[in-house]
C-alpha cells in the first residue's frame, strides 16, 4: 500500500538506516515527540507511541478530509532527520526508506497493537519492566501528560484503566505474532 487512507488505523513504524540508532540522547526523544505533534497531530489522531534507540512504533488514525497524510509524515521524518544530521555533524539518510504501515482491520488486532507496542522496550532487553520505560505512551495515557494522545479513548478500548493495566501486566495479546517485518 502506498498511500495512507482517509479514517483508517495505522501501525507505523521505521528504524535506523543499517539498523543503526536514531535516538542518541534523551533530548532526541523529546525532539521526536514535539515533531509528531506538530506535523502528525493536525493529520492524525495519535493514540500510541514507543521510541526505542533505533527504532519506533506508532499507532495513528488518519483524520477525516485530510489532505496528503503521507506528506505529512515525509516533512516530520525529514523534519527530524535535518536536526539530528546537523546536531551530530551527519550526513545522509537517517530512516530505512519508506517508512512502514500496516493498516489495522479488526479490534483485536488494535489491542494486540497498544500491549505490543508498549511491551517492546522489555522485549527488546531495554528494561527488565516495560511500565519503567520513559519513551513509551504506557504512562503517559495513565496520566493524561501527552496532550495529543487520545488517552481517553485508549482506556475506553480497554473498558477501564485497571483492565488496561492487567491487560499488559498479563502480557495478554503480546503472544500474538505482531513482530514487522523491516526487509
Amino acid at each position: 500500500m502506498d498511500f495512507l487512507e482517509e479514517g483508517y488505523f495505522y501501525h507505523i513504524f521505521n528504524r535506523g538506516n543499517n539498523k543503526q540508532d536514531i535516538f542518541f540522547e534523551e533530548e532526541n526523544y523529546k525532539y521526536f515527540l514535539r515533531l509528531l505533534n506538530k506535523h502528525i497531530d493536525p493529520v492524525a489522531n495519535i493514540y500510541v507511541y514507543c521510541l526505542l534507540p533505533n527504532h519506533f512504533h506508532l499507532l495513528i488514525q488518519i483524520k477525516e478530509d485530510c489532505s496528503n497524510p503521507s506528506q505529512a509524515f515525509s516533512n516530520f521524518f525529514n523534519s527530524y532527520t535535518k536536526s539530528i544530521n546537523k546536531k551530530y555533524n551527519r550526513t545522509g539518510s537517517l530512516f530505512q526508506r519508506p517508512f512502514k504501515r500496516i493498516r489495522v482491520t479488526d479490534e483485536k488486532y488494535l489491542l494486540q497493537l497498544v500491549t505490543y507496542i508498549h511491551l517492546n522496550p522489555e522485549n527488546h532487553g531495554l528494561v527488565k519492566n516495560f511500565e519503567n520505560y520513559v519513551f513509551s505512551s504506557y504512562n503517559s495515557i495513565l496520566e493524561k501528560e501527552d496532550k495529543f494522545i487520545r488517552s481517553n479513548e485508549i482506556i475506553e478500548w480497554f473498558g477501564d484503566i485497571e483492565n488496561y493495566k492487567s491487560v499488559h501486566k498479563k502480557r495478554y495479546f503480546a503472544s500474538g505474532n505482531l513482530d514487522p517485518k523491516f526487509e
